[in-house]
C-alpha cells in the first residue's frame, strides 16, 4: 500500500512540471493558483468500461493528476466529498459551428456568376481549404452553457460553409479562460459538404452530380499543382495540400449523400468520417461498407397531427415509418457493428438532446455504446484519445458531477468542469422536494405533489378532486408556497415557508391564513408502494414504446420486407414474342435459369424450376427506355455551358416510387439521361430498374459508356431569361462543339508527350468520344441543328449514336442512315413548343421506313410506365406491324444502347428480363403481371394486390401510434402536402 502511495505521489509530483507564463500583467499582481483540488467517495466512470467505486482523483492547472480507489493526498488540497455522486468524463462533439459568426451572404441577383470572384484561388469559390476557424472564433458564453448543460466540454468547430471548408478548430468550452487556454487544437479537422458556399454566387455546380465533379477535379488539380507546374500560384490548392494529413468530416443531407460522399473519398483513399442524418438504419448494409464512422445527430421527427383523416391521407407511409423507426436508429447501427459518435447539431432546441438520447436508449442503444459515442470515440476520431473523454492522469480536467447513472431520467447533472473550472448548474446539498405530501391546514386536507429537479420544482396541489392554483418558489433549501382558496368565490390565500431538510422526509415551517394568523404546518410524506406504483404507470403510458415497423426496401410503400432473388422458373404454353427471326411463337415454353433465359421451345422439361401457367398470357423481353429521367436525385448540371465531367451515375436515387411503376409497365431498363441546360451535358447511367436494391446495384454493369448532349431553346436558355453564358444562338452552339472538340484534341495529344499532364475529367470525356469509347445520345428537335451536330461529328471523325425526340427526322431520314444515327422519338408529341410544331405522329414509321433504328422513348415518368401503348400508336400511325413495333421498345432500344447482345429479345443465353403480360401487350386493356430482371421478380400483380391492403394497415397502426404520442403530450406537426417533382430535361435543381 505504501509503494502504490509512493508511486501517486511521485505521479502528481512529476505532473507539477508546467508551461512557463510569459505574459506581462499590468493590471496587478502576478499570482497562480497551482492548488489541488481532491474529489472524494465518488463513483467514477473512466471511461465506459472502467468504473472506480468510492474513488478519489486530484486535479490541477486544469488537468488529473491521479485517479484510483486510493490517492496520496497533497497538503493543503482542498478537499470536495462527493459521497452518492457519480463523475463522467465531459462529452465531445465533434461537428458545430459553435463560436463561428455566420458568413456574409453574396449580394447581387439577377444574372447567373459564372466566373469567380477571388483572384489567386482556385477557379471556383465553392472551394475553400484556405478557411481556418481560428481566425473566425469567439467565444459564446450562452452557447457554451447551453452544450455544458447537455455534458458537453469540449466542440470541434467550424466554418460551416463551402464544399471544401477548411480547418476546424478544437475548442474547451471553460468559462473562465481566455481563447488561448480554450483552443486545444487550431487545425482539428478538415471539413466538406456539396453545399455550396454563400459567400459567391458562382452558379457551378448546379447540382449535387456537379459538386461531386467539383471534388473529384479538386483533388486532381491539388495532386498536379505540388509537381509545380502552375502558371499561377493557388492559395486554394496549397491549403488543401496543408490539410491533406487531417482528419475529414464530411457534412451530408440525406442517406444517399453519405453513400455518395463515401464514394468519392474511396477514389481518393480518404475515409471520411460522415456527417449522417439520422436514417441510417434503412440501408445498413450499404452504411457498414462505407467502413465509416457516422456523426448521428438526434433530431428524430416529430409525430403528425393526424386527428383530421382527410389531411391524414397527405402522409406519406414512408414519413410515418421514419417517425416510428428514427428512435431505434442508433440501436440498429450498435447491433450492425457500425461505429458512430453523437452530436447536439441540427436540435434547435437543447432540451431535447437528453430527452432524445434517453429514448434511444429506451429504444435498445445500450449505455457504455452511448457513452463511449459521446466520449471516447470521438477523442480518437480527433487524435485526443489520452486527453480528453476519459478521466486518467494526463487528461483534461474535463468531467461531469450528477447524482446518479447519467442516462437515468431522473438524475441531476449538478456541475461540468472543463480544464478544471467549474459550471454549477444546481447545488449538490440542494435537497429534492419531489414526491407526494399530505398538508391538513385551515379545516381542508391538501394533496401537494412535487415534481421536476431540485433546483426547479413544481407542484400540483388539489383539495379532493379540486385542483387549487398555486405559486412556488424554491431556493438555497427555502420553499415558499403560496395556495390560492378552493373555493373560487373567494380571493383568499395562505401563504407556506418551509427550510427544506434532506434528512427528513416530511415538510414543516410557518404557514400565514388569509386573516393574517401565522401557525405551525406539517406536511407529511404520503409516497407508498401504490402511489409509486401509479407513477410508474403514468410514466409508462406517457412515455410508450411504439411497436417499430420492420424495415422495407425501399423504406417506403411498396417495400420488400426482403430483398427478391433469383428464381428458376419454367413459363408453360405462352404467346412469347421472341424479336427473332422466329417472331411471335404460339404455345411455347420459356425456362429461366440462374438469371438467364435458358431455353425456348416446346415441351421443355422443368425439373426442379418452378412451373408457371402462362396459357393465354403473353411473353415478352422486358421494355427498355432509351430516354429516363426517373430514378434520379438531379437531372442537369446547369453551371457551365459543358457539363462533360459530372455523371447521372453519382445521383441514382433507388427509392423513387417510378421504379415500381415503370416496372408494372413492363419496363426493366431505362437510360438516365442528363438534362439538356447545355450543349454538352453529362454522362448517362444505364439501369436495370431493381426495386429496392442500392444505387450501384441497379448500374447495368456490362452497358457501354453514354453522354447526353443538346440542342435547341434550352441550351441557348431561350426561356430562363439568361443572358450572360455563352451560347444565345443556335450558332452559338455550334461553336460550343467546334471549340470543345478541338480542345480535346488538343488535350489528347498534349497528354501522350506528357505523362504528368494535368489530367482534367471534362476533356478526358471528350476524348472518349473523338476515339469511340463514349456514345453520344442528342436531345434535337429541327433539322438544321440535326444535319449541323451530325457535320460536326463528321469534321472530328466521330458518329452521333441516338438523336433523341428528334421530332424533324422525317425530314432528314435519308441523311441520319447514311450517317449511322438511331433514332429515338416520341410516338405522337406535337406543338407543345415552338421548336416542335412541325412534329408529326407518322415520324417514326417515316424514319423506319427509311432504315434508320427507330425507338419510342418516354422523357415522362407518366408516360414511361405505358410505353406498350405508345408502341401501339406505331401500328395506326404509319401502318407499321405489331412485331416491329414492339421492337420499338424491346430490341431497337436495346441496339441503340449497344447491349442488344443481352437483351430486347427471347432467346437463349440473354438475361431473363421478362415480362408475362396478360394478353398481347400493344393492347390498352393489357396488363404486367409479373417483370423479372436477372430471373428475379420485382414486380407481381397478385403481390400488388395484397400490398396495396398491407399499406392501408400499416397506415392504420401507425396513425394509431401518433394520435397516442399526440395525446400523451407529444408534440406534433401540421400535415402539409407533399408534391412529388417531375423530372424532365429542362428540370434545375437548386443546390
Amino acid at each position: 500500500m505504501k509503494l502504490k502511495i509512493l508511486l501517486f505521489s511521485l505521479a502528481i509530483m512529476g505532473s507539477c512540471a508546467q508551461a512557463q507564463e510569459y505574459f506581462p500583467k499590468n493590471d496587478g499582481v502576478k499570482s497562480e493558483n497551482n492548488n489541488y483540488t481532491v474529489f472524494e467517495n465518488a463513483k467514477i466512470h473512466v471511461d465506459a468500461n472502467t468504473i472506480i467505486e468510492n474513488g478519489m482523483f486530484a486535479v490541477r492547472n486544469g488537468k488529473i493528476t491521479a485517479v484510483g480507489k486510493k490517492i496520496n493526498i497533497p497538503k493543503n488540497a482542498i478537499k470536495i466529498n462527493l459521497d452518492g455522486k457519480d463523475v463522467y468524463p465531459s462529452f465531445i462533439d465533434i461537428y458545430s459551428d459553435y463560436g463561428i459568426a455566420k458568413p456574409k451572404k453574396a449580394e447581387g441577383g439577377g444574372q447567373p456568376q459564372y466566373d469567380a470572384s477571388r483572384e489567386g484561388y482556385y477557379w471556383n469559390d465553392h472551394i475553400r481549404p484556405e478557411t481556418n476557424a481560428v481566425e473566425y472564433f469567439s467565444y459564446d458564453k450562452e452557447a457554451a452553457e447551453k452544450l455544458q448543460k447537455n455534458g458537453f466540454g469540449v466542440v470541434n468547430t467550424h466554418m460551416a460553409d463551402g464544399i471544401i471548408r477548411g480547418a476546424g478548430m478544437l475548442v474547451a468550452l471553460n468559462p473562465e479562460g481566455t481563447t488561448g487556454d480554450r483552443i486545444l487544437s487550431d487545425r482539428s479537422a478538415e471539413y466538406l459538404s456539396f453545399d455550396k458556399s454563400v459567400q459567391s454566387r458562382q452558379s457551378y455546380p448546379t447540382s449535387i452530380m456537379g459538386a461531386m465533379a467539383l471534388l473529384r477535379q479538386t483533388y486532381l488539380d491539388a495532386a498536379w499543382y505540388t509537381q509545380g507546374k502552375s502558371k499561377n500560384k493557388d492559395l486554394a490548392l496549397e491549403a488543401l495540400n496543408r490539410n491533406k494529413s487531417l482528419t475529414k468530416i464530411f457534412k451530408t443531407d440525406n442517406l444517399l449523400d453519405e453513400l455518395r460522399a463515401d464514394k468519392i473519398g474511396d477514389e481518393f483513399g480518404f475515409q471520411y468520417i460522415i456527417y449522417g442524418n439520422g436514417n441510417e438504419f434503412e440501408r445498413l448494409e450499404e452504411i457498414k461498407k462505407t467502413n465509416a464512422t457516422y456523426i448521428v445527430p438526434l433530431n428524430f421527427p416529430d409525430a403528425y397531427d393526424v386527428e383530421n383523416p382527410f389531411m391524414a391521407n397527405y402522409v406519406s407511409l414512408q414519413d410515418m415509418k421514419r417517425w416510428n423507426q428514427a428512435p431505434s436508429n442508433l440501436a440498429m447501427m450498435q447491433k450492425n457493428g457500425i461505429p458512430f459518435v453523437i452530436t447536439t447539431n441540427d436540435i434547435k432546441d437543447e432540451k431535447k438532446f437528453k430527452e432524445n438520447l434517453l429514448k434511444a436508449i429506451e429504444y435498445g442503444l445500450e449505455k457504455r455504446t452511448a457513452l463511449n459515442a459521446l466520449t471516447t470515440i470521438p477523442a480518437k476520431l480527433i487524435g485526443q484519445e489520452n486527453k480528453l473523454g476519459v478521466l486518467k492522469e494526463g487528461a483534461w480536467a474535463n468531467f461531469l458531477i450528477t447524482s446518479g447513472d447519467y442516462f437515468d431520467k431522473e438524475t441531476v447533472l449538478y456541475e461540468n468542469w472543463v480544464q478544471g473550472n467549474r459550471t454549477a448548474f444546481t447545488p449538490m446539498d440542494t435537497p429534492s422536494l419531489a414526491g407526494n405530501y399530505t398538508l391538513k391546514l385551515d379545516g381542508n386536507t391538501y394533496d401537494l405533489k412535487f415534481s421536476g429537479e431540485p433546483n426547479e420544482p413544481k407542484v400540483d396541489v388539489k383539495v379532493g378532486e379540486t385542483k387549487v392554483k398555486s405559486k412556488l418558489t424554491y431556493s438555497d433549501s427555502w420553499m415558499n408556497l403560496m395556495l390560492e382558496s378552493p373555493d373560487s368565490t373567494k380571493s383568499e390565500y395562505i401563504r407556506l415557508v418551509a427550510r427544506v431538510n434532506s434528512k427528513s422526509d416530511n415538510l414543516q415551517g410557518s404557514a400565514t391564513l388569509n386573516n393574517g394568523t401565522e401557525t405551525s404546518f406539517y406536511a407529511m410524506r404520503s409516497d407508498d408502494v401504490s402511489a409509486s406504483e401509479e407513477k410508474k404507470e403514468k410514466e409508462k403510458e406517457k412515455d410508450v414504446l411504439q411497436d417499430v415497423m420492420p424495415v422495407s426496401y425501399p423504406n417506403m410503400a411498396y417495400g420488400f420486407e426482403t430483398l427478391p432473388t433469383s428464381e428458376n422458373i419454367l413459363f408453360k404454353n405462352a404467346t412469347v414474342w421472341t424479336n427473332t427471326s422466329k417472331g411471335i411463337m404460339e404455345n411455347t415454353d420459356v425456362l429461366i435459369k440462374d438469371g438467364k433465359i435458358a431455353a425456348v421451345g416446346k415441351d421443355l422439361n422443368a425439373g426442379k424450376a418452378k412451373v408457371v401457367d402462362a396459357t393465354g398470357k403473353h411473353l415478352t423481353s422486358g421494355i427498355i427506355d432509351e430516354h429516363s429521367h426517373i430514378a434520379a436525385s438531379a437531372i442537369n448540371e446547369a453551371g457551365q455551358n459543358s457539363t462533360a465531367e459530372v455523371t447521372m451515375e453519382d445521383v441514382i436515387d433507388p427509392s423513387d416510387i417510378n421504379i415500381y411503376r415503370n416496372l408494372a409497365g413492363g419496363v426493366t431498363t431505362v437510360q438516365l439521361l442528363h438534362g439538356s441546360a447545355n450543349p454538352i451535358g453529362g454522362r448517362s447511367a444505364i439501369l436495370k430498374l431493381k426495386w429496392g436494391a442500392a444505387p450501384n446495384e441497379m448500374i447495368f454493369k456490362e452497358a457501354p459508356k453514354f453522354i447526353k448532349f443538346a440542342l435547341g431553346e434550352n441550351v441557348k436558355q431561350a426561356n430562363w431569361g439568361s443572358t450572360t453564358r455563352f451560347p444565345q444562338t443556335r450558332m452559338g452552339t455550334e461553336q460550343v462543339y467546334m471549340d470543345y472538340f478541338s480542345r480535346a484534341r488538343n488535350y489528347e495529344a498534349a497528354k501522350k508527350e506528357d505523362k504528368n499532364f494535368r489530367k482534367d475529367l471534362e476533356m478526358e470525356t471528350l476524348v472518349e468520344i473523338l476515339t469511340g469509347n463514349r456514345f453520344v445520345s442528342s436531345h434535337s428537335y429541327i433539322q438544321s441543328e440535326i444535319n449541323m451536330l451530325m457535320t460536326v461529328a463528321e469534321k472530328f471523325d466521330f458518329r452521333i449514336n441516338t438523336f433523341t425526340h428528334i421530332l424533324e427526322g422525317y425530314k432528314v431520314a435519308d441523311k441520319m442512315k447514311e450517317h449511322g444515327v438511331g433514332a429515338s422519338t416520341f410516338s405522337d408529341w406535337w406543338a407543345y413548343k415552338y421548336e416542335v410544331k412541325d412534329a408529326i405522329p407518322y415520324n417514326a414509321a417515316i424514319l423506319h421506313d427509311a432504315g434508320v433504328t427507330v425507338a419510342i422513348n418516354s422523357d415522362d415518368p407518366e408516360m414511361s410506365r405505358r410505353l406498350n401503348q405508345e408502341a401501339a400508336k406505331s401500328v395506326k400511325y404509319g401502318g407499321v406491324s405489331e412485331e416491329e413495333a414492339w421492337k420499338f421498345v424491346t430490341l431497337n432500344p436495346a441496339k441503340l444502347l449497344h447491349i442488344d447482345n443481352l437483351v430486347g429479345s427471347v432467346e437463349s443465353g440473354k438475361n431473363a428480363d421478362v415480362v408475362l403480360w396478360s394478353g398481347n401487350p400493344l393492347s390498352i386493356y393489357s396488363k404486367a403481371e409479373k417483370t423479372f430482371i436477372d430471373g428475379t421478380v420485382y414486380f407481381d400483380l397478385e403481390r400488388d394486390e395484397k400490398l396495396r391492403q398491407e399499406i392501408t394497415k400499416e397506415k392504420s397502426i401507425l396513425t394509431t401510434q401518433m394520435l397516442a404520442a399526440k395525446n400523451g403530450g407529444a408534440k406534433t406537426k401540421p400535415v402539409v402536402k407533399k408534391e412529388n417533382q417531375t423530372m424532365g430535361c429542362d428540370t434545375i435543381e437548386i443546390h
